[in-house]
């Protein structure tokens, strides 16, 4: 539980001026839908990781060569948290820092995302962070279609053992790919969006390295981060 006056600073560590928070809307849409064109890719038979425990899963994770990827890496990137977490975050993919270290979201934008939980509560150990892929693309370039749905059934076995309350998808590349649309991240933010068949929300903000370099949006990161939490029920309110 966070007070307010720990909130404040927070919130300045974010690089934003607090206000008084308003109740967020948590008017829900329906399923998202696949854009007709979207690209698609041919990708080697996948292994059925649908009925893998964690350590099972992590395993698989560590000697999977189904792409390219897996040639250039240090080392995957699985995830990192509570595994009966309330949010999942997921990230685009590792970048240098993290293919390093073998953990998502270190640097500072770690750092910043870090702040952007304390800002409602939430601690990073309390929840669970991963990435679309689990392999550091070369020179932190775009994920390639065939390379997201080599790793798509990681992912969605880890959504399937966590169980989350909410998704919290940080920047374009994770919005998009998680929610099967090619829409703009301005235009995916701001409202709620359900995952598939399974129901569970997911809320789209910008991406903290993106945040470092245009802090002008800090504000609506806020705004969304104010959304998850009244969808999620609350979780990590003071």
């Amino acid at each position: 539980m966070t007070d307010p006056a720990t909130r404040l600073q927070y919130l300045q560590a974010m690089g934003i001026q607090a206000w008084q928070s308003r109740e967020a809307a948590a008017g829900l849409d329906g399923p998202a839908v696949s854009v007709p064109g979207m690209a698609t890719a041919a990708v080697p038979d996948r292994p059925d990781v649908s009925r893998l425990d964690w350590q099972a899963l992590e395993a698989q994770v560590r000697d999977c060569t189904l792409c390219e990827l897996h040639t250039s890496r240090t080392q995957t990137v699985f995830g990192v948290g509570n595994r009966d977490a309330d949010w999942l975050v997921v990230g685009e993919a590792p970048g240098r820092d993290e293919d390093l270290q073998g953990e998502p979201f270190v640097g500072r934008a770690g750092q910043l995302l870090n702040a952007m939980l304390k800002a409602v509560g939430l601690a990073r150990e309390q929840v669970y962070i991963a990435n679309i892929l689990k392999c550091r693309p070369p020179n932190n370039r775009d994920p390639r279609p065939e390379e997201v749905l080599c790793c798509e059934p990681y992912l969605m076995r880890q959504i399937a053992l966590i169980r989350p309350r909410l998704i919290l998808a940080v920047g374009r590349i994770a919005a998009q790919n998680l929610l099967k649309t090619d829409k703009p991240i301005g235009k995916l933010r701001g409202r709620v969006h359900r995952l598939g068949d399974t129901g569970i929300p997911v809320v789209a903000t910008y991406h903290p390295a993106y945040l470092l370099r245009s802090p002008q949006e800090k504000r609506k990161a806020w705004q969304d981060l104010q959304l998850a939490r009244a969808v999620a029920g609350g979780q990590g309110a003071a």
